[in-house]
This record gives structure tokens, C-alpha cells and sequence, in this order.
């Protein structure tokens, strides 16, 4: 970014290849990270998480609509990131808690930071939608 222009984002500043090569989209950590959390579940999981940590089916309960199956799969891809850590407790039977690992929490802010956009324009995307359907 240039000291001229600090209010740019780095979105907008940073270089980009014209046309963009396939392999640099796919292989570029912003991707990523949109496909992590632009699925159906991941966003919510990680919002209970943020507020503390839940055993399997407590979380399977305060999710209408997900199914176990779609939780352990969500859940597997969040672990396999490293946003998300799962406690095998020596019970019998078994007791699995999931939380958020440090390197989760971090993605709270900017997750924070998109919601708060998308409430704020909510109501322009709505109206845009609308007016797009009209055409």
C-alpha cells in the first residue's frame, strides 16, 4: 500500500495478474479461507464456539436443520484448519467437547466485521435484488 493512498484496501492495492491464472485463484489464501467459511455451517459453528465450547450433541441441538452428519463433517473441516479443537474427555462413555482454537478466535474479528456490514447493507442488497428481478 502507498503512503499516499492508507485508506486503500489492500484488496484493491495488492497486484493482480491480467487475466487471472486458474491455478493462482485456487492457490490463493483469501479463497481458501471464503471456501472455509462460506459453506452453509461453518460461520454459525464458530460463532457458538466463540461464545464457549460444546460437547457434540449440544451443538447438534442448537442447530435446527443440520444434520449429525453434516455437523461431524463441518466440524472435521474446522479441526482440519486449525480453527477448531476436539477434547476426547476419559468418560464412559466418551465425552467430546469442541472450542475454538487460538488461531479460531482470530477469525472472530473479521467474520464480526463482515456481519456488521451485512446488516448494515442489508436492506440495499434487498432493494438491488428487487430491482434486478423487476428488469
Amino acid at each position: 500500500m502507498s503512503d499516499t493512498h492508507t485508506d486503500v484496501p489492500s484488496v484493491i492495492s495488492a497486484p493482480l495478474p491480467i487475466p487471472v491464472p486458474l491455478e493462482e485463484h485456487r492457490a490463493c489464501p483469501v479463497t481458501d479461507v471464503l471456501r472455509r467459511v462460506g459453506d452453509r455451517w461453518s460461520v454459525l459453528i464458530m460463532i457458538l464456539l466463540g461464545k464457549r465450547s460444546y460437547r457434540f450433541n449440544e451443538l447438534h441441538r442448537s442447530i435446527e436443520g443440520i444434520s449429525q452428519r453434516m455437523l461431524t463433517r463441518t466440524l472435521r473441516g474446522l479441526e482440519h484448519d486449525g480453527l477448531v479443537s476436539r477434547t476426547v474427555h476419559p468418560t464412559i462413555p466418551p465425552t467430546v467437547e469442541y472450542d475454538l482454537t487460538p488461531l479460531g478466535r482470530t477469525l472472530l474479528k473479521p467474520l464480526s466485521a463482515l456481519a456488521d456490514w451485512a446488516v448494515l447493507h442489508g436492506a440495499d442488497i434487498a432493494t438491488a435484488r428487487k430491482r434486478h428481478a423487476a428488469r
